[in-house]
């Protein structure tokens, strides 16, 4: 369902999303999500989640559920822990430390801070560079396939870069309560990280660049083309402040609640070849920064044994801003690999919301619970949203059995980002005047040219089922159903050009008369339903020898992802192009795995604990842009083993060793053929050579798509840590 559907909470309060928005062509694009990583693992004390649609308890963003994140409160004990990691190819360092610690006030004063530093090298998987594809006119270069030799004769990745980001992070949380009364009580939580990410573009080889005009080799030496690099610098924080009281059985809950995400880049060694031997070879392309203040006040009682009431209210502000680059970053084509934002593109945008809902939970019996919440929300820029939720649950045999269901609505606002985010490109063209090109967003002409209608918010409706078994204390089983229908789900749109056709002659009239060459856009486009099954199943405490064994099963199974309709503006569905592709298809739809299941189990024996995980990863499917309509990319079905192990060395302190992946298994692909055309695509080495260079960026990443494959292409890893409490 994407990041955005899924709403992140930090001890019940609303944690802001990123500030970025994804653009890219890999799941997740045209999202801005929570960054939970903001988060030091160290200071949670649970995870709560919350699988069936919640917009009417919590509203915008929780169409596919609610994850809850519980900070660690009243102290126990203090830790420091220490870890490393690398890969079996013995590049990727990893190396951090966490502080956590705290102190009680009294019976309920306390506070409980967390301090997290960490450090990872990039990995890098370049894969060998294909000659040919390297100078074939249409997959690569257009050059002499001697030249392109020459070059991979010493260079066979092309020097070309294909890692993960190397990355830096300082976290700091605390969290806190102060008891006013014997009825009263202050509550606080603060989180800050920064966060600092370095990853590479591919490297211009000299007959791809042909110079650097003397700025990044040094005078005397060969030149050897120049690999661009992006550097990000990230803050992110969210801070609430409260007060909880009880008061003749009324519970009230009043808090305020501040976040935010600053994202600024820097793109170096390179160069804007516009600007020729004048050109820096340093630039700041810009940035995003996202904020927002919530105001909530949540009020409950319980009225008798049976019946509980349930009433609030949210007040929400956001601000979103582009940030424009330096104009060198932008102009005369702009920083090679990263142009900047123009100041065409920069902005402040700001909404507010404010929200009011009330909840009825009224029980049958001692087994039978029903619960209605209704929620009605007012936005600045879009209008009004009414949801509402009808849920049940049922106990039998004393309480070893729970049979629950729901029905509810929900909706998704646009974000800020989606309505306002603009990465264009005007330029003046001698001869045809001012052309753009790039994404444009919602709010501009472009966008109304082209008959695209303001973004309103998606609307969902939810079905959920499911039972809980318990028959004793350690052995527990769920099953759970989930239908989510979304209709007008936002999409980034696919890329909107010249079609040349004079049967169709409208949009071309519309792009020529008004200098746009080709734009993307934001755009109510599809409506979806996605059903599955959830199960979770554990047996704890059983003796074997002289330890304790523990096994766990949990599963996922989509058994349908399948897209309802597709919502082309009439200008551009006459011109036969349509807003969401078979690239931007597979991506919504069959991009994640289709089923995936965990089976683990843990053995602990004296002061020795091993564990050990297999994830079955299912079959997903892709449509890299270019890749014959007949044909599609599908990623098989894979095994990957973890293998841990725990010894407390001493009262208080503790060596844990892990192996992720411990067998080394990479993602494997093959073509499918969709029809008898594809099949006769695939009987052509010709074809196939080329649809695999698309697959592999002409031989540059390794053979293994990013934007398809369901897991990591690092293999193994290997992780340590050593803990010591007081």
């Amino acid at each position: 369902m994407g990041p955005s559907r899924t709403l992140i909470l930090i001890n019940g309060k609303r944690k802001n999303s990123s500030a970025l928005t994804y653009i890219q062509t890999s799941p997740g694009r045209g999202e801005s999500g929570a960054d939970i990583s903001a988060i030091p693992t160290d200071a949670i004390k649970r995870v709560e989640i919350l699988r069936d649609g919640a917009s009417a308890q919590y509203g915008s963003d929780a169409i596919a559920g609610v994850m809850n994140i519980i900070l660690k409160d009243r102290f126990d004990y203090g830790s420091v822990t220490v870890n490393s990691g690398i890969t079996h190819k013995g590049d990727g360092e990893m190396i951090g430390f966490s502080v956590n610690n705290g102190a009680n006030f009294g019976d309920k004063g306390y506070v409980n801070y967390t301090i997290d530093m960490q450090h990872t090298n990039m990995a890098n998987r370049p894969g060998k560079v294909d000659a040919a594809a390297e100078a074939d006119a249409n997959l690569g270069f257009g050059v002499s396939l001697s030249t392109v030799n020459a070059f991979l004769a010493a260079y066979p990745d092309a020097k070309n870069i294909n890692a993960s980001p190397e990355n830096s992070s300082a976290k700091f949380l605390v969290n806190g309560a102060i008891p006013i009364s014997e009825s009263t009580e202050f509550y606080y939580n603060v989180a800050y990280i920064y966060k600092k990410v370095n990853s590479f573009a591919n490297y211009r080889t000299p007959y791809w660049r042909d110079t650097d005009f003397g700025l990044l080799h040094e005078a005397g030496s060969p030149y050897l083309g120049y690999g661009p690099t992006f550097e990000g610098d990230l803050k992110d924080y969210n801070a609430t402040v409260g007060f909880r009281s009880v008061s003749n059985g009324w519970k009230t809950d009043v808090s305020f609640t501040t976040g935010g995400n600053h994202q600024l880049y820097t793109v170096n060694n390179t160069l804007n070849r516009g600007l020729g031997a004048s050109s820096p070879i340093s630039f700041k392309p810009g940035g995003f920064d996202f904020t927002n203040n919530i105001g909530n006040i949540d009020i409950s009682k319980a009225v008798g044994d049976k019946l509980n009431v349930a009433f609030g209210s949210e007040f929400r502000q956001e601000n979103f801003t582009i940030i424009a680059g330096d104009t060198a970053s932008y102009v005369a084509g702009g920083a090679d690999s990263f142009p900047g934002y123009g100041a065409n593109n920069a902005l402040t945008a700001t909404r507010y919301n404010i929200g009011g809902y009330a909840d009825l939970s009224y029980d049958i019996t001692k087994q039978f619970l029903i619960n209605g919440t209704a929620r009605v929300e007012k936005y600045s820029d879009f209008g009004n949203a009414f949801v509402w939720k009808g849920s049940t649950r049922y106990k039998m045999l004393d309480d070893k059995l729970t049979l629950r269901g729901s029905v509810s609505t929900g909706f998704r606002a646009p974000s800020l980002q989606q309505i306002n985010l603009q990465i264009a490109q005007a330029s003046f063209v001698p001869g045809e005047g001012i052309q753009t090109k790039g994404l444009v967003n919602n709010n501009s002409p472009q966008s109304r040219l082209l008959g695209v209608p303001k973004l309103k918010a998606e609307k969902s409706l939810n079905y959920t089922a499911g039972l809980g078994v318990s028959p004793t204390d350690n052995f527990s089983v769920t099953l759970d159903y989930y239908n989510i229908r979304v209709k007008n789900r936002i999409v980034l749109s696919s890329e909107i050009g010249h079609t040349d056709d004079p049967t169709a002659p409208g949009l071309d009239q519309v792009l020529n008369d008004n200098g746009i060459v080709a734009v993307s856009f934001f755009v109510n486009g599809i409506d979806t339903r996605t059903q599955g099954f959830d199960f979770v199943s554990s047996y704890r405490s059983i003796k074997v020898g002289r330890g304790v064994l523990g096994l766990s099963l949990a599963a996922n199974y989509t058994a349908q992802n399948k897209a309802l309709a597709i919502k082309n503006p009439p200008l551009i569905a006459a011109a036969g192009q349509t807003v969401v592709d078979q690239t931007q298809l597979a991506l919504l739809l069959s991009s994640r795995p289709k089923s995936k299941v965990i089976f683990g189990g843990d053995y602990r024996i004296g002061k020795v604990s091993l564990n050990l995980n297999n994830t079955v990863v299912g079959p997903t499917t892709f449509h890299q842009s270019g890749l014959s309509e007949n044909l599609d990319t599908k990623f098989t079905t894979r095994v990957l083993t973890d293998l841990g192990g725990t010894v407390t060395l001493l009262k208080n302190v503790t060596l844990a060793v892990n192996a992720q992946n411990i067998f080394n298994v990479l993602p494997q692909w093959k073509f499918k053929a969709l029809n008898a055309a594809g099949e006769a695509e695939l009987q052509d080495p010709a074809a196939v050579f080329n649809y695999t260079n698309l697959l592999t960026f002409n031989g540059r990443y390794s053979t293994t798509t990013y934007d398809g494959s369901q897991f990591s292409q690092l293999g193994a890893t290997f992780v340590a840590s050593l803990k010591v409490t007081f």
